[in-house]
């Protein structure tokens, strides 16, 4: 009889529920620094009387306390529901389909680590995947989140989460759901890509380091790192993202990039990187750490020939 080899095993379903559970949780924890990311990126120069441009939010922090101040603490929460929301379905699918893809992409015999090039194309096709089924929650999240910029006085758009499902598709139809889809695409295409791909390999390669092993200093360290790749490259998409889908007077994504590039200059792609980093390091530690502790409770070990 020959003998049968031990392998470890999750199913689908199981990682989905795991990867949606651990995304919520990092979303929870997160979202002030995500309202005061999107406050920044929305911002444009104000001018003044005397011809000075003074920005209303400065810098993380300073943003956060603006925000608090003049909208209470729970103004930081806004667009938590939409959010989580995302994260069940966006987070759901694009980790929980990045193994099946990729053990798809090299084949289910293969032996050994898998190039880097094939984690970042399974993590570029799950991110696309993803956000296609999800972009409605995304456009509602930042919606939500842009309405304390709106002046005094003015009467806010949506009540809460599902009152802005229904008003967007009565008054912008159905496809206005997915407005900004074609950069939210390309962002979280590419973050996914930044996020997913070099966490793997950077967990991989510190595994192999001696006195390392698949720890809790190891999942931090590689979810820092991850957090860093993914703004590094997708904080240009996410600024675009992000005015399209707060603000329906650009015509798509072309016309978004091009005013804001001849109005604010190269660095407008780069507001707030820093509350960006911050929250998505955060973001990206908490979430892999959560991912992979309750991932354990799912694991078995089954034999094959």
């Amino acid at each position: 009889m020959a003998d049968l080899k031990p392998r470890i095993e999750i199913s689908f379903l199981e990682t989905f529920i795991c990867s949606a559970f651990a995304a919520c949780f990092a979303e929870l924890c997160t979202i002030p620094l995500d309202t005061a990311k999107v406050r920044l990126q929305l911002q444009r120069k104000i001018p003044t009387g005397d011809g000075e441009n003074l920005p209303k939010y400065r810098g993380s922090i300073g943003t956060l306390t603006t925000i608090a101040r003049e909208e209470g603490i729970s103004g930081l929460w806004k667009g938590v529901i939409a959010g989580l929301h995302r994260q069940c379905i966006y987070g759901g699918l694009r980790i929980g389909l990045y193994e099946p893809v990729k053990t798809f992409l090299v084949g289910s015999d293969f032996i050994g680590d898998i190039p880097l090039y094939q984690k970042i194309l399974a993590a570029l096709l799950t991110g696309a995947i993803a956000i296609i089924v999800a972009n409605p929650t995304d456009l509602v999240k930042v919606r939500l989140q842009s309405e304390g910029k709106l002046p005094a006085g003015v009467p806010r758009r949506y009540a809460g989460a599902v009152d802005a499902y229904f008003t967007i598709v009565k008054l912008e139809g159905v496809s206005a759901l997915w407005t900004g889809l074609g950069p939210n695409i390309a962002r979280n295409a590419i973050v996914n890509a930044a996020e997913l791909a070099s966490y793997d390999q950077i967990k991989e390669t510190i595994m192999k380091i001696p006195g390392f092993g698949d720890s809790v200093l190891t999942h931090i360290l590689a979810g820092l790192a991850a957090g860093f790749f993914a703004v590094c490259i997708g904080s240009p998409i996410d600024v675009v993202k992000s005015r399209m889908m707060g603000d329906s007077t650009y015509r798509n994504t072309v016309d978004c990039f091009i005013k804001t590039m001849k109005t604010e200059g190269i660095m407008a792609f780069y507001k707030g990187f820093l509350p960006n980093f911050t929250r998505l390091g955060t973001w990206n530690v908490v979430m892999f750490l959560t991912l992979e502790q309750v991932k354990k409770v799912f694991l078995r070990e089954v034999l094959y020939d």
